[in-house]
């Protein structure tokens, strides 16, 4: 393989494997279908984008193309490649053969907290000096982008499970943050996710060490892996004692306890009880691999937060503005215990579902937590890949929610919450915008009209 061609170069993941093969010598090129940001970057590192996806963008002698599941089979650019008799795969097989390149593959799984969790662990790795490659699932504020092109022998990804996407990876460290029903328009059910999660944990490298819960732990001790559990409400290898709110600023500081010894004392500058315990995965695989405990403390504490996690967007009539990415009703949950951490006097939620088929999975658990914010607006479902085959609305979801909170409402345009936001968010408040979709222009709107 010496020549590659990604048909939709620019999405978050695309663009970082891109780049970081073009970084090990391959012949990068490929195609979007509009210029943006990550396009022009693309550019700019050398890597020739078409705009616009045509037959006859694919080069003459490609040996691989590489398509994501959001490109369908009616492609006129996966039509053209198919034709070609070259290597056409899907992304997660390129990834898995990236990551096979690299004498130490690191994997952040799980259905929550992915994304964190490889982030925190990416800090320490460049704390550590060990120049890693990385490439995740979200923006980094300290590096600007979702990937990192190093020199190191590590290689850190984050393994998604959908599709059995992360069954290509093959890691010799590996974090599962948890393990719940999601995604069940693939899957079905959670007996399924579990055995599909076991098959990749079979599939980690000889001496392989495995940080999870004690719960996860339970499906996987009959397998050949070394396991580190991680809990903040029972007992395991790795937890936090002393936690403790900062008085200034957002985030909290905890004592780490490794199988009874207090390794020392670490500072985390997001808040939420989830992150400390993403913190303590990632501090499990350095533990793992004998890292300084100084290094694990200069990594947790130059987190920062990635792109849509918790992320401060600004401010909008005196109240501050936070986008999250939250979609499940766990992560949703998770978020919401998180803004309890930040003064503020009325908590405004605009959530926009993601996908018909997790509104109707999981309905009630929606209802239930939702209900849990001051104030809960409802935008639209955003489809995704789907069409609205079970008949499945807002509408639905806010009369539900009606009974256990009254002040719901449901809006039909991004312009309604708008303007039912200017009338009702007051100085102090905090105004959460959340989901999957492009919920996040409600935020981006209203702070720039300040």
């Amino acid at each position: 393989m010496k020549s590659i061609y990604f048909i939709g170069i620019g999405g978050i993941s695309m663009s970082g494997i891109a780049q970081i093969m073009k970084s090990r010598g391959y012949e990068v090129s490929g195609s979007d279908r509009s210029a943006s940001a990550m396009t022009q970057l693309l550019e700019e590192a050398g890597i020739p984008v078409h705009i616009g996806q045509r037959a006859e963008n694919i080069p003459k002698n490609v040996d691989t193309i590489v398509y994501t599941a959001a490109v369908h089979e009616d492609n006129p650019e996966l039509i053209a490649a198919r034709a070609t008799g070259a290597r056409v795969i899907e992304r997660a097989v390129i990834l898995g053969e990236l990551l096979d390149e690299f004498a130490v593959p690191v994997g952040v799984a799980g259905t929550h907290g992915k994304t964190s969790t490889s982030s925190i662990l990416a800090h320490i790795y460049m704390a550590a000096k060990l120049d890693p490659s990385i490439a995740i699932g979200g923006i980094l504020h300290n590096l600007g982008t979702n990937y990192r092109v190093g020199q190191g022998d590590h290689m850190l990804i984050e393994a998604c499970e959908y599709s059995d996407s992360f069954l290509h990876f093959h890691t010799q460290y590996n974090i599962i943050t948890n393990i719940e029903a999601e995604h069940l328009d693939y899957f079905g059910d959670l007996a399924h996710i579990q055995a599909s999660f076991r098959q990749y944990v079979a599939g980690m490298k000889e001496g392989g060490v495995l940080v999870t819960s004690p719960e996860c732990a339970k499906l996987f001790r009959d397998l050949p892996v070394q396991i580190l559990t991680v809990s903040l409400d029972e007992p395991a290898d790795i937890t936090a004692e002393h936690i403790t709110h900062h008085t200034s600023g957002l985030g909290s500081s905890f004592d780490l306890i490794y199988r009874g010894q207090n390794l020392g004392k670490l500072d985390l500058y997001v808040p939420g009880r989830h992150l400390i315990y993403d913190a303590l995965c990632a501090a499990g695989v350095a533990i793992a691999e004998k890292l300084p405990f100084y290094t694990i403390q200069k990594g947790v504490a130059s987190y920062q937060s990635t792109q849509k996690r918790f992320e401060y967007k600004g401010m909008f009539q005196g109240a501050r503005v936070i986008d999250d990415y939250a979609h499940h009703p766990s992560e949703i949950r998770a978020t919401l215990e998180a803004a309890r951490e930040v003064p503020h006097k009325e908590l405004y939620l605009v959530f926009q579902p993601h996908t018909y088929s997790r509104t109707v999975d999981f309905f009630n658990d929606f209802v239930e937590t939702l209900a849990l914010a001051d104030h809960v607006i409802l935008a639209d479902i955003y489809a995704a890949r789907e069409t609205n085959t079970q008949h499945i609305s807002s509408q639905m979801l806010a009369d539900a929610i009606r009974p256990h909170n009254p002040n719901v409402h449901y809006f039909p345009s991004f312009d309604q919450i708008e303007d039912f936001l200017k009338k009702n968010i007051s100085t102090n408040d905090l105004l959460i915008t959340m989901g999957a979709g492009n919920v996040v222009e409600i935020a981006n709107h209203l702070i720039a009209e300040q």
